[in-house]
């Protein structure tokens, strides 16, 4: 993952500084986001309104960028506006995505209070994000059984499958930028 780091940090570079056109530096974003096979998606999140659930939003990210390569999840930087959005509420957890990567997501304090694992929730609901549907019932062992699986379950990582459909889903996508 630190060649990520060090490739969103070259990319930074670029956007900021390049290309030149006519003696002034410009970044061009487009409504394709796909690319070369291999790039890596940069999907940004704001857990300004997750609440007590901020850290678990994050240790959810970590999850699915440990587990995957077509997409990276990172929080929202100052003056920027994310992809995902996360809110905390007395609801059930849930999650609306507005198109492939992008959308709001509903930590619900119910399913905590019922003895779910917070991380669990965070990851299962960022699937869903990256375009994942619920797989109830299901085991343990898959991240989108999500409750059916039981409060006892804590597994919060996806199952082989699992990845590869996000992989599938973000396959050759780049974060929308042309230089």
């Amino acid at each position: 993952m630190r060649i990520r780091t060090l490739t969103g940090a070259v990319a930074a570079v670029f956007l900021l500084y390049g290309p030149v056109v006519g003696g002034k530096a410009v970044a061009v974003r487009t409504a394709d986001t796909t690319a070369p096979a291999g790039e890596t998606r940069v999907l940004t999140y704001d857990t300004s309104g997750a609440g007590e659930f901020a850290s678990a939003v994050d240790r959810g990210a970590a999850v699915w960028n440990d587990s995957v390569d077509g997409v990276e999840l990172r929080p929202v930087t100052s003056g920027e506006r994310a992809d995902i959005r996360i809110v905390v509420d007395d609801g059930w957890p849930r999650t609306l995505p507005s198109s492939m990567g992008s959308g709001t997501v509903h930590f619900g304090r119910q399913a905590v209070d019922a003895g779910h694992s917070i991380v669990r929730i965070a990851a299962h609901e960022l699937g869903h994000v990256l375009g994942l549907p619920d797989r109830k019932p299901g085991p343990c062992s898959s991240l989108m059984s999500g409750a059916s699986a039981g409060p006892s379950c804590t597994v919060a990582r996806p199952n082989a499958a699992e990845q590869a459909q996000v992989e599938k889903n973000f396959d050759g996508a780049l974060a929308g930028l042309v230089m």
